[in-house]
């Protein structure tokens, strides 16, 4: 077990090489930090550091690094996450009041975290498996054109194209449908609708004729398909370009971007980070070696939980990061995204 002295030296060789992504040496240490100690003892434990594998020194004659297990015991022991400004929780709570659905929500809420972290963020939709739907309308917009409208309740607006035959489409035919279809699914959720909608598929012949069966289960396909797409997993990613920082991922960039572009395995590291149980959840280098992320590291949170249902939010980027900051970010971000999904429903 290290000494109190010795984790604070971690904690100064961690915020340093932060912020000048230089290695640390003892008289650095000395200069910027009142340890009230010599050089001579602040190089002891620094010793004490590497024989704990907690930093490193890249090159002969150089300052020292942290390693992936010295950040690890640096998350660890933060004594307290540096909070948001006031001018950055007011530039939060304006961004994301100003959204007009929830697409826009959450592509301003990753552009936002991005921004405030430097790093690439990732959130994952809202369940909207629970959502209700609160308005289905089909109406017709040319001769051979009907607009499928589905809206939910969490304020997704979805408007699709159904392409039919003009010479048997009437507006009286497109009210006679959207009726059939709204009775059915309106008020239900998300995945009782689609089941619904399936179901007078399947049934169609007892209430539609062989004259007309085709054109409804054209509608019926449209409106099938925006209920179902709103069943799926979907995330929401920005920031992809603070990767290309200089000297963060070397030659694993290409693995990092293949990561973040295949969602499953995000999703995968996201789902095993928040099931902790802790607020805000941090996974370091070599910890992600199963996700092919060896070389990143990963702060996660939920901002939303309705039943068995969870959301993740968080940041991805290099070892060599901003923890409290990112953390406080994430903590806050997420409690403003929850506050806003949860005065929309």
């Amino acid at each position: 077990m290290i000494s109190e002295r010795s984790l604070a030296v971690l904690h100064a060789i961690v915020g340093d090489y932060v912020s000048s992504n230089e290695p640390v040496g003892s008289k650095a240490i000395v200069d910027r930090h009142q340890f009230g100690v010599s050089a001579a003892t602040i190089r002891n434990d620094m010793a004490l550091l590497e024989d704990d594998e907690l930093i490193a020194q890249p090159h002969t004659s150089s300052g020292r690094v942290p390693t992936d297990k010295g950040y690890r015991l640096y998350v660890d022991t933060l004594a307290r996450v540096r909070p948001l400004t006031a001018a950055q929780r007011t530039a939060i709570e304006r961004f994301l009041g100003e959204s007009t659905d929830l697409h826009d929500v959450m592509a301003r809420t990753v552009r936002l975290l991005s921004q405030l972290t430097n790093q690439v963020a990732v959130a994952q939709y809202p369940s909207l498996r629970r959502t209700v739907v609160r308005h289905i309308d089909l109406v017709a917009i040319g001769e051979d054109r009907v607009l499928c409208v589905l809206i939910l309740g969490s304020g997704v607006v979805e408007q699709q194209v159904a392409w039919l035959p003009a010479s048997q489409v009437t507006e009286a035919w497109v009210h006679g449908l959207r009726e059939r279809i709204a009775s059915a699914a309106v008020g239900a959720d998300v995945e009782a609708a689609a089941a619904a909608v399936a179901e007078l598929e399947v049934r169609i012949a007892e209430w539609a004729g062989p004259e007309e069966a085709d054109l409804v289960r054209r509608v019926l396909d449209v409106v099938g398909s925006q209920l179902r797409s709103n069943r799926t997993e979907r995330i929401a990613v920005a920031g992809a370009a603070n990767l290309s920082r200089p000297g963060e991922f070397a030659g694993a960039l290409p693995v990092v971007l293949e990561a973040i572009e295949e969602q499953v395995t995000l999703l995968r590291l996201f789902d095993e980070l928040v099931q902790d149980g802790r607020d805000v959840t941090a996974s370091i280098g070599r910890e992600n070696h199963a996700y092919g992320l060896s070389a990143a590291s990963v702060i996660a949170t939920n901002y939303e939980e309705e039943g068995a249902s969870v959301s993740k939010l968080g940041v991805l980027g290099p070892l060599r990061m901003d923890y409290a900051g990112n953390i406080s970010a994430v903590r806050a971000v997420a409690r403003y995204l929850n506050r806003f999904l949860g005065e929309e429903r």
